[in-house]
This record gives C-alpha cells, structure tokens and sequence, in this order.
C-alpha cells in the first residue's frame, strides 16, 4: 500500500501489477493515487471478481485487470499486450530523437552528442527524455518534478536547474 507508492516513485518500474488485496490499504485507493502522478502501466491483480470492482478499476486507470486464479502464461501475455500499447501511446514507436547536435535512441537508451556517445546518469536520462516526448509544450518546475523524481520532491525545484545544467554541459 502506502510502502508501495513510495517504492514506485523512487524506483519509477516500467510496469506495475497490482494486487487490490493490501494488508494497510485498499488497492484501490493505491491505483487512484498512483495515477495522479505516474501513467507507467498498470494490472490489476486480484481476486475480486465482481464486475463493479473490475468496471472501478479500470475506470480508475488500471491498463489491464486480472482475476485470479490465472496462468504465468496468460499474465505474461496480458504485460506483452500492455507494453505495446505503453510503447506505441507514449510515443516510443519513434525510436529516434534527432537534432542537429543530439541523437537519442529512446528504445536503448543512447545518447550522442555531436557524433560522440556520452554517459547519462539515470535522472539525466529521464529528464531528457521527458523534455523530448513532451516537446513542444511549455513544462513546469512541478511537473518535471514529478514526472522525473515523483510526486514527493515537488518543493526541490534546485533539482530542475542542477540537472539542466548537468545536460547543458554535456553539450
């Protein structure tokens, strides 16, 4: 429950199965606060099988719902599924980022600059990649805070201006 929105927003998962029976919350109330932050995927896993509770649930924002008992099999192939429509909603399907200077290979992870591959740390990575799916846009210190470090580092603006300035210089 609350444990688990504080891992998902240090750790940032590409994916997140989610069981609705919690011993501290209920799943329900977790899905609800994760997507106000965060639309990494998400399947709920459960054993209700009421059709209120699974209408709730996605309505809510869950990508996929799951009742137990299951297959591996069947699991595995709704995550492929939801992972397909993650990759090609998010904008993904581009594999490539290219300005005169930088090319980023979003699907490896790969930066170049001026012809030469340079290290991001995992944050940089983020925050580039942030400001390259939502070009175009006027951001915010708040939402780039909370797309890049999660919704509890909304006060750390310093953040934004160290870690611009980190990307600047390796320009």
């Amino acid at each position: 429950g609350a444990r688990g929105l504080i891992r998902m927003a240090n750790w940032r998962p590409d994916l997140v199965i989610l069981d609705l029976g919690l011993p501290d919350m209920d799943g329900l109330d977790v899905l609800t606060r994760f997507r106000t932050w965060s639309e990494v995927p998400l399947i709920v896993l459960t054993a209700r099988t009421l059709e209120s509770v699974k209408i709730h649930a996605l309505d809510a924002g869950a990508d996929d719902y799951l009742t137990k008992p299951f297959s591996v099999m069947e699991l595995t192939a709704r995550i492929r599924s939801v992972m397909r429509r993650a990759m090609r909603d998010s904008g993904k399907a581009e594999a490539r980022f290219m300005t005169p200077d930088w090319e980023v290979d979003l699907m490896h992870r790969r930066v170049w600059v001026r012809g030469q591959e340079v290290h991001l740390t995992p944050i940089e990575y983020r925050l580039l990649s942030i400001l390259i799916k939502k070009r175009g846009r006027v951001l915010t210190h708040d939402q780039l805070l909370t797309d890049v470090w999660g919704p509890n580092h909304s006060d750390d603006h310093h953040y934004v201006r160290i870690y611009m300035a980190q990307l600047r210089k390796k320009n």
